[in-house]
């Protein structure tokens, strides 16, 4: 035993001489660093002997260490943040001001000696830097997870092909078109108008400006369900379908406009905006669109897809058609349970209050274009009146999808031997779809067929089914 201790007291003394050795030269700062970064991977136990344990041990108090609230972990971390998306990292002699830097935007982060965050300012291209309440409210709650999206945000908007005037162009042009979008938000705001009446039927939908690093972003679309949650209870905002505004380099040249176009907040006779023509002096060509982005692709008809490359006058790109009902089930699956989903299920188990469960059987159809869909992530435009046109669209498209995702569930098996009620949902083209099931007096199969009009759904049955209910009631 004691031969092993003084062996293993050996190997210790030559291990940390090759450590001062390989480090003499290298500032203490550097040295932090490193163990920084070697404590940010996730630890896991070693299975060995009592040592490896106080080894861990060792390492567990040094990083608790290191993730305490301190200057240096702060401004480490923000540097770390930068290369990660590709920007510079400046650090003020007093080691209190941290500056993120691009050639096309800077961010100020002021620090106190603790390393709390005193004040965030940032500065677009040749423009005054502006407090950013909501960067610094990330950093003071520790969120650098969602201050690095930011960070990757901003750099985006300066991705287009050029030099940095080319590049402030481009953030001209986005900074034009989100002025003209607030201009038509306001001519649909009333006094009394609430938020899920903006989000359901206002030109724009429900736009909330961009502030510092959060981009422009437009919530057009609230399920009835999420109406009834919100009346049920009032001050909490459910989350609607949304998209934000932004900018994108594109390999051909698109006529921008780099002032607004909205004259006056007029409108026309048709009740539309009435915009500027887009001249030379108010527009410039450039390697760029603006684009609606989602935070989640959306399963959209071919047809839908045709009235709105219509309507702008480009092609959305990268599209692979798939039937629109399976598309519907996939994304559904994936939101309510995140299951596999290879597995292509198509009858569900849907249990409502006070009536027999239902079982829905989606027939997904055949592959003809009319009944084929896409997952589409943005889409792409270059003047802002598209903008109204897209969202009637979308919402129209949306409120398809979430009727045919009611009938979809995590269930595909009976658990019970409850009564059942069965039903099959056969697509139609454009967004209508029939629903068979049996008849509830005579001994045969029935069947509704159903249209979304502008959010709207409308039901119509057969002759015979709908006087055998108006007897039965």
């Amino acid at each position: 035993m004691e031969r092993s201790g003084v062996v293993t007291a050996t190997s210790t003394n030559a291990l940390m001489e090759q450590l001062h050795l390989k480090y003499r030269e290298k500032p203490w700062t550097e040295t932090l660093k490193l163990v920084h970064f070697c404590m940010d991977k996730p630890l896991q136990r070693p299975a060995g002997t009592p040592s490896d344990s106080l080894l861990l041990s060792c390492m567990e108090k040094i990083q608790r260490t290191l993730n305490a609230k301190s200057l240096f972990s702060v401004v480490n971390r923000l540097e770390s943040l930068s290369k990660q998306n590709g920007l510079s990292a400046h650090i003020s002699p007093s080691g209190t001001a941290c500056y993120i830097t691009s050639t096309m935007f800077y961010i100020e982060v002021q620090l106190e000696n603790d390393g709390k965050v005193m004040d965030v300012k940032l500065a677009h291209f040749e423009e005054a830097p502006v407090a950013c309440d909501d960067l610094m409210q990330l950093l003071r709650m520790k969120n650098y997870d969602a201050f690095g999206k930011i960070l990757e945000d901003l750099s985006n908007l300066y991705q287009i092909p050029g030099n940095s005037e080319v590049k402030a162009k481009g953030y001209l042009a986005l900074r034009a078109l989100e002025k003209d979008l607030y201009s038509m938000c306001l001519l649909d705001r009333t006094q009394d108008v609430n938020r899920v009446t903006e989000v359901l039927h206002g030109k724009v939908g429900h736009l909330v400006p961009r502030t510092g690093g959060t981009l422009t972003n437009i919530e057009f679309y609230i399920s009835p369900y999420q109406v009834l949650d919100e009346e049920l209870n009032p001050g909490s905002q459910v989350c609607g379908t949304k998209a934000v505004v932004t900018v994108e380099a594109t390999d051909t040249l698109h006529k921008l406009p780099l002032s607004p176009l909205l004259v006056d907040s007029q409108t026309g006779k048709d009740g539309n905006p009435v915009f500027l023509p887009l001249t030379d002096e108010l527009s410039m060509d450039l390697p760029a669109f603006f684009v609606l982005k989602f935070h989640q692709p959306i399963p959209m008809s071919s047809s839908s897809i045709e009235q709105i490359q219509s309507l702008t006058g480009i092609q959305i790109t990268g599209l692979k058609l798939a039937p629109l009902y399976e598309l519907i089930v996939q994304s559904t699956l994936q939101e309510k349970c995140s299951e596999d989903l290879s597995t292509h299920k198509s009858c569900f188990f849907v249990s409502l209050p006070d009536c027999p469960k239902h079982c829905y059987f989606i027939n997904w159809g055949s592959g003809k274009s009319d009944l084929a869909g896409t997952l589409v992530s943005k889409i792409p435009f270059s003047h802002p009146k598209c903008v109204p046109g897209i969202i009637e669209i979308l919402r129209h498209q949306v409120a398809y999808n979430t009727l045919i995702s009611s009938c979809v569930s995590e269930k595909h098996i009976n658990e019970d031997e409850s009564e059942l009620l069965y039903f099959e949902v056969l697509p139609h083209k454009n967004t209508s779809f029939s629903v068979f099931f049996l008849h509830p007096v005579e001994d045969n199969l029935a069947c509704g067929t159903c249209k979304i009009i502008d959010t709207v759904l409308l039901i119509t049955l057969t002759r015979d089914l709908l006087l055998d209910l108006l007897l039965d009631s």
